[in-house]
């Protein structure tokens, strides 16, 4: 049965609360002035000072809130219950009034960090003094790394130049990131802060994304999280389902999305399941602000609820040092910004990410000294803004990364580069600077185009209508490969897929790489790769659809499965069995890895309760179905774990990384489900003539669970499959119940 979104808010607190996140709200949002509790900018570094309330005239023993003896829950209670309706409504929005009578400042809650501190959001900003802060490459390029490890150290070191800045007085510690939207469809265009199409990677990626930015090194463990002290808060965000923004006249604000039980519970909830809990405390924006008082004085909102949300948002203040003090953080500065550990962890961050999509003949890496001579020609070739993407330094506002290694400055570090941008925009309106680049690549010994599209084609309130390079690019790179006297590479920015069926057919195109949206060392990363500094592991986190995909379908049809009524193909790789460009999971690398089968569990029998219940399942006509089809997983405690083993073996002369990817098939002839299911992934670095094995153990509920038509989570019994990789490992795993 379908849903209307509008009204059905899966939004959430993690540690704190979730807001209503709408960008263009900061337009009408008043950038706010800082107190005196505000670090450098004054002697007060904490509300709760004894000092800064002697200066106010206020007697700080009125106000248990400043009790450290007290739980953060009392204390918490204790502030909210001392403000009046007025006083209490005027907390509710991203700028919250602070109540001066009582002691209590202003504070800003929206900040952003999406892949690095942002100048989008009145919370941070940049000036002369603190210019700068490192931009990451973009979630959807990271998650591409398959690397959990990789995800978290980001989060840590985004977190210390946020307490950083904090200390320099530009910035709070709250913060409306990460995006854990499932990318659905290929033309929506937010995929740029997305980890990609598959629910169980977002919600990993969101995980270790949120406990980098948090944790407090030590604190890890608490038993009793309403007092663990966190680093800075985190925000997962939007809407569930929330996947338009502007499609042919169709805007988010009034878009009614219709989505199924089914879908909701297997692919929208369950990121926000894994990251957060459910509440919705705070507006981004003046809604609450304005209206929630009358709201209460009519009988439309309990001031009890009122309550409940403050006193949320207050705990997690209290648990980042903002009333009582973070002595762990306060040498934190301005050193600590920009840092080389930082740099270098962006360029990583880029060199894991990046997939390798083609590469005839193993004509990557190019050899060093061999190419002399470069041409470097596209509209991407002298990227800077373009590889940052969104929300990180918006040209309106003061700040910018640490610096920018455009492709440009990269391959100039391997050779003498003749440089040519082909088009004037990646629109790239006509062909009438097609000539130039095609003279620079006659000319040299190897040529790199660099092509693509950015946020003029894909961003926020930006939907794409095709999955086409725009304009003249085709044309363009064609004519470039086709006078080129050495190899060409093609190098693709972007997030959504785009269909260069064109490219990966053209025997003159040799090799061909996807970037995404890089971040500041973007440039010097994709060189690195192509020039063997660092072996490509990435994998695709989306599918790439052929372009007539997008006609089968509207954006606006919500539903992942085949719409047969309406002809309508599946989305995902888990409904859609159609030909594709490239596939989810899709990646090269310079060396081969050959898969061997160690061990694996064959067998799950469970023993079941007379409390437990046999449920039904639709099977296709002619297929098997067993006499007990599934049992609700709510009814099982669910403790089992199956096992599997794989080895892996580097069988060729480079050092490399391999992500290794495991799905799970349900049984065959149930009627609705997905066609596989990522359940594990892990990412190993094996040396050259050598192997590693990989142990994985996988809870049975969640690695062979299903959902069915009405949105219940049903483990199936029958004859499951294990696939690792592209099938290079199949086996089954018989599951009964007796």
């Amino acid at each position: 049965m379908g849903k209307t979104l509008l009204t059905f808010l899966l939004c959430m607190y993690l540690t704190f609360a979730f807001c209503v996140i709408y960008t263009d709200a900061r337009k009408r949002v008043t950038k706010i002035g800082r107190d005196a509790v505000t670090p450098g900018r004054s002697n007060f570094t904490y509300i709760c000072d004894p000092a800064r309330y002697a200066q106010l005239g206020l007697d700080i023993k009125s106000f248990p809130f400043c009790d450290k003896k007290l739980s953060y829950q009392v204390r918490a209670r204790d502030l909210v219950s001392q403000m009046t309706l007025y006083e209490k409504v005027r907390q509710l929005g991203n700028r919250a009034y602070g109540a001066p009578r009582i002691g209590l400042p202003e504070y800003e809650w929206w900040s952003e960090a999406l892949h690095g501190l942002s100048n989008v959001g009145p919370g941070t900003f940049f000036d002369d003094s603190v210019a700068h802060a490192t931009s990451f490459p973009t979630p959807i390029l990271t998650t591409a790394s398959f690397n959990e490890s990789l995800w978290n150290t980001i989060g840590k070191a985004v977190s210390t130049e946020a307490r950083a800045l904090y200390n320099l007085g530009h910035a709070g510690l709250t913060f409306w990131s990460p995006t854990i939207n499932v990318a659905r469809d290929p033309r929506w265009g937010r995929i740029i802060e997305t980890p990609g199409e598959d629910p169980f990677v977002v919600g990993t990626y969101a995980a270790n994304y949120v406990r980098g930015l948090q944790d407090v090194e030590g604190t890890e463990h608490y038993k009793d999280l309403n007092s663990r002290p966190l680093k800075v808060s985190a925000c997962c965000k939007h809407f569930t389902a929330y996947d338009v923004d502007n499609w042919k006249g169709v805007q988010r604000y009034t878009f009614d999305a219709k989505v199924t039980e089914q879908d909701l519970a297997e692919t929208f909830n369950r990121p926000f399941q894994m990251c957060v809990q459910n509440g919705l405390d705070l507006d981004c924006g003046v809604y609450y602000t304005d209206n929630v008082e009358n709201a209460v004085k009519h009988g439309k909102v309990r001031e009890a609820l009122v309550d409940r949300s403050l006193q949320y948002l207050y705990v997690v203040l209290m648990r980042l040092g903002i009333f009582d003090g973070h002595s762990q953080y306060n040498s934190l500065g301005i050193n600590d910004v920009c840092s080389n550990e930082h740099i270098e962890l962006a360029a990583e961050a880029a060199r894991e990410g990046i997939v390798l999509l083609k590469n005839d003949n193993g004509i990557l890496p190019l050899a060093t000294g061999k190419y002399p001579s470069l041409a470097v020609v596209g509209p991407h070739a002298n990227a800077s803004i373009a590889m940052i993407g969104n929300y990180a330094f918006d040209p309106w506002n003061k700040g910018t990364p640490c610096r920018y290694r455009t492709p440009l400055n990269g391959f100039s570090s391997y050779g003498r580069v003749s440089y040519a941008a082909g088009c004037s925009n990646v629109k790239c309106p006509d062909g009438s600077l097609i000539g130039p680049a095609v003279q620079v690549a006659t000319a040299s010994d190897a040529t790199i185009i660099v092509a693509g599209i950015d946020l003029s084609i894909e961003a926020e309130s930006r939907d794409r209508l095709d999955l086409l390079l725009p304009g003249k690019q085709t044309d363009l790179i064609n004519q470039v490969a086709n006078a080129s006297k050495g190899p060409v590479v093609l190098v693709i920015m972007s997030a959504g897929g785009v269909d260069i069926s064109f490219a990966k057919n053209n025997p003159k195109i040799h090799a061909i790489l996807w970037s995404g949206y890089p971040g500041e060392e973007g440039g010097q990363a994709i060189a690195d790769i192509i020039f063997g500094k660092y072996n490509p592991g990435g994998r695709l986190p989306v599918t790439w659809y052929q372009a007539d995909y997008v006609d089968k379908l509207p954006l606006t049809s919500m539903q992942l499965r085949p719409d047969d009524s309406n002809g309508y193909p599946g989305r995902t790789y888990k409904f859609f069995d159609g030909p594709t460009v490239f596939p989810f999971g899709y990646g090269l690398s310079y060396t081969k890895f050959n898969y061997t089968l160690k061990a694996a569990t064959n067998r799950q029998p469970i023993k079941l309760t007379k409390f437990q219940h046999c449920r039904d399942l639709p099977y296709k006509n002619g297929t098997f179905k067993p006499s007990c089809p599934a049992i609700a997983i709510d009814d099982l405690k669910c403790p089992k774990k199956f096992k599997l083993a794989v080895e892996v073996k580097n069988v060729g002369n480079r050092d490399g990384d391999e992500v290794v990817l495991v799905y799970s098939q349900p049984p065959v002839g149930i009627v609705g489900t997905h066609i596989k299911n990522l359940i594990a992934f892990q990412k190993v670095f094996v040396a050259a003539g050598t192997s590693k094995t990989i142990q994985f153990a996988i809870n049975t509920c969640q690695g062979l669970g299903i959902v069915d038509s009405n949105g219940n989570a049903l483990l199936p019994s029958g004859a499951h499959t294990i696939i690792v990789g592209d099938g290079v490992i199949v086996f089954p795993i018989q599951l009964t119940y007796r």
